[in-house]
Parts: structure tokens; C-alpha cells; sequence
């Protein structure tokens, strides 16, 4: 995995070490799904046009069908005379259409198929009467003398041909491009699977939302960042529980949990540092699992490894430093991999105020931009987790940046 060195591994070298952690599962594993339950998926191979769109020749607006011949001039608007025409039976759209003898001059309706025979339709308005009904079948209509051949007619296969690709491996699939799908006669839509992932929360002291707290207990909180997060960006939570300070017990529910829930990845939260009760650090190292500390604050312990073959990241306790964690290190991975979710806007805005880095380190800091302006909010403590839910941006001092005044360029990543 590297060298951390005295400040700890790069921030850029942990990020290629966990897409390449994941790299191996994520692009291969593919699902078929129903056309609107692959929304917001990316499609796992290219697709082609079982048939052509528009699948006949049609009338782009209502008129009437013509063999452009009978009308004279092809030059459009050249001020030829009028001539009349016979009415022929009345196209509706979604009817076969008879064909048009030479000489007459079929109502058709907007979409309706173009008789065998006609090139051209004349818009209703240019006709006189402007109006099919009454009109009866055999009556004369007439016609401007100046219609070119393919006048409002949308061909076979104008918009795409059958056999031609339709949508490339990679698209996202959105409300446009799962229409095309729809329009194309194709019910479902093989995409690339979400990463699933076995979320576990770790402490004696935590204690799940709802629940009393004893003295030296807190409410769990990364359960639920990290899983919404998760969510957000196109995975899905297989199964999410606390785990007690026991590397024993820790290790046999993690076991368990394998056995019963096949998984991408498993993420865990807490437990990970050099103390004396690292529940994750103290069950996963016999395992071959790292634990390293990054040039990053928040978020300098990390876990990268697997575990039985599964993908293993563990993330700090503290809940900025989780979701610091996510974004920098999963989110980012999860986005070049599978498409999903989309890279997090990056902004250069002026500070609002100073901002005091320690040397060597990525400080990522909470701020509210407004109007290329981020002011921060709180300051860089891991727990500050109020400050984050005041947060839209995170804000990121470099590593050779000790001091930032205010006015000073920096880089943001928009959460919104």
C-alpha cells in the first residue's frame, strides 16, 4: 500500500488505493432492471436500436399527404399556382394508410403514417379550405404549386437507425435517455449493480437514536451520516448495526454477517486508532487489514484492507471525520468506478476569514459559500458535527499551507 512516513500516507495516495481496492468488483457486476427503476443508473453496455425511429414515414404536423408532382414547382414559397386536388380518405395516426393515387390529396393527422405514394404534406393552413370537416371524400382541395419533395415529413429512421448505437456503456440513464429506450420497444436496461456495503458502527459508548443514554454514552450518529451518504451516491446499505468493544465478539458478528449477506464492502466507523480499546484495529491487523494514519485532518486514521476476500475500509469514530473520510476517499472512488455518484461541483471562492492549517496536512474545513465567498463555519474539531449541518461546502487548505488570510483563493466542493 506505500510508506506513510512521519505526516502519514498523501491524501492522493490513499484515494488510488481505495478505487483500487474496489476496481476488481464494481465493474463487473451488472443487473438487468425495469426501465424506470434503472433511473439514475449507468448503463453497463452499449445498447442499439432494435428498429428504427420513427419506425414509418409521418406527417409532422396536420395537413394533407401529396405527391409533391402533382403540386408542380419544387422550389418552396416560388409563387407557383395554386391547384386542386381530390380528396382522398382521411389518415388518422395510429391507422395503416392506403395508399395515394396520383392526383388527390390525403387529410392526415400529425404522427399518422405517410401514404404509399406521397412525399410531402401540405400544413392545413395553406389549404383552402383551411379546414378538413365538412369536407367531404372526392371533393376538390386547393393547393399551393410550390411544395418540395420531403416537406414536413419525418422519414423512416430520421432520428435513429435501426442497428446504430442508441445509448453507450457509461450513459447515465436519465428521464431522456430511458425515453429513447421506451420509444425503442425496450423494456429493461442492464446496468452496472450498486456497491453493496455492510455498515458497522463500533463503541461501547454509542447507543442507536431513540434510546436513553447512560453516564459516558452518545447517540450514534455516523450510522445514519453514513448510510444516507451511502445512499445518496448510488449504494445500497445491506445491513447496518453497532458493534460492542469486544475484537472477539466483533469479529465472530462481522463473520456472521459475511455468511449471511454478500457484500462489495465492508465500512466501519470508530475503533481504529492507536488507543488501548481499538476494537476494529485490535480484531482486523491478524487479518492483514492496515491502519495507518493520512496527511488529513480531519480524518487521519484510516483502515484500508480486506477482510475473507471482502474490500475492508474503516473510518474514524468522530462523525466529521467519517464523512471527511467519505468524501474524499469513497465518494470520489465510487464516482470514477461506476459512474455514480457525480463528482462533487469544485468551486475556487475567496475566504471569508483566516484559516490556520497544520503543517503537512490537508485540512478539509466546513464553510457556507455564497456568491464566490465561503465563510467557515465552526472550527476544524471532528466533533463538531452542528457546524457540518450548517455546512454546503467543504473547504480544503493544502498541505504545504500553514496560514490562509482572509481574501485568500481556495478550492471548494459544493454538498449541495
Amino acid at each position: 500500500m506505500g510508506s506513510t512516513g512521519n505526516r502519514g500516507r498523501p491524501v492522493q495516495e490513499h484515494q488510488d488505493a481505495v478505487a483500487q481496492l474496489l476496481a476488481q468488483n464494481l465493474r463487473s457486476r451488472t443487473q438487468e432492471r425495469s426501465l424506470e427503476a434503472a433511473a439514475g443508473r449507468i448503463l453497463a453496455g452499449d445498447v442499439r436500436a432494435p428498429g428504427s425511429l420513427p419506425p414509418f414515414a409521418n406527417s409532422q404536423m396536420d395537413g394533407y399527404a401529396v405527391r409533391s408532382t402533382d403540386l408542380g414547382s419544387t422550389d418552396l414559397d416560388s409563387g407557383g399556382a395554386a391547384v386542386e386536388l381530390a380528396v382522398a380518405a382521411a389518415i388518422p395516426a395510429g391507422a395503416p394508410a392506403p395508399g395515394l393515387a396520383p392526383g388527390t390529396a390525403a387529410p392526415i393527422m400529425t404522427g399518422a403514417m405517410l401514404p404509399e405514394g406521397a412525399d410531402a404534406v401540405v400544413p392545413i393552413e395553406r389549404a383552402v379550405p383551411d379546414t378538413f370537416y365538412p369536407h367531404p371524400e372526392g371533393e376538390a382541395v386547393s393547393l399551393p404549386g410550390s411544395v418540395p419533395a420531403g416537406q414536413f415529413v419525418r422519414s423512416r429512421g430520421s432520428d435513429i437507425a435501426a442497428g446504430d448505437v442508441a445509448l453507450a456503456a457509461g450513459t447515465r440513464l436519465g428521464a431522456a435517455q430511458l425515453g429513447l429506450l421506451a420509444a425503442l420497444g425496450i423494456p429493461a436496461a442492464s446496468v452496472r449493480a450498486p456497491l453493496r456495503v455492510l455498515l458497522l458502527s463500533t463503541g461501547d459508548e454509542v447507543v442507536e437514536p431513540g434510546r436513553p443514554l447512560a453516564p459516558g454514552q452518545i447517540h450514534d450518529a455516523n450510522t445514519t451520516l453514513l448510510a444516507v451518504s451511502l445512499r445518496e451516491a448510488g449504494a445500497e446499505v445491506i445491513r447496518s448495526r453497532i458493534l460492542a468493544d469486544s475484537p472477539g465478539d466483533f469479529l465472530a458478528a462481522l463473520r456472521e454477517d459475511l455468511s449471511r449477506h454478500p457484500v462489495d464492502l465492508i465500512l466501519t466507523s470508530g475503533g481504529i486508532s492507536k488507543g488501548a480499546y481499538e476494537v476494529v484495529r485490535l480484531a482486523l491487523a491478524a487479518d492483514g487489514v492496515e491502519f495507518i494514519s493520512v496527511a488529513m485532518q480531519p480524518g487521519g486514521p484510516q483502515g484500508i484492507g480486506t477482510v475473507d476476500g471482502v474490500p475492508f475500509l474503516g473510518f474514524p469514530g468522530n462523525p466529521v471525520s467519517a464523512l471527511v473520510s467519505f468524501e474524499v476517499f469513497l465518494r470520489p472512488a465510487l464516482s470514477a468506478l461506476t459512474g455514480l455518484p457525480a463528482p462533487r461541483r469544485v468551486l475556487t471562492a475567496l475566504l471569508a476569514e483566516e484559516a490556520l492549517s497544520p503543517a503537512g496536512k490537508l485540512q478539509v474545513r466546513r464553510g457556507q459559500y455564497d456568491a464566490g465567498t465561503v465563510a467557515l463555519v465552526g472550527g476544524p474539531g471532528s466533533h463538531l458535527i452542528h457546524a457540518l449541518a450548517a455546512s454546503n461546502a467543504l473547504v480544503l487548505v493544502p498541505e504545504e499551507t500553514e496560514r490562509l488570510p482572509a481574501g485568500s483563493e481556495v478550492t471548494v466542493w459544493l454538498l449541495e
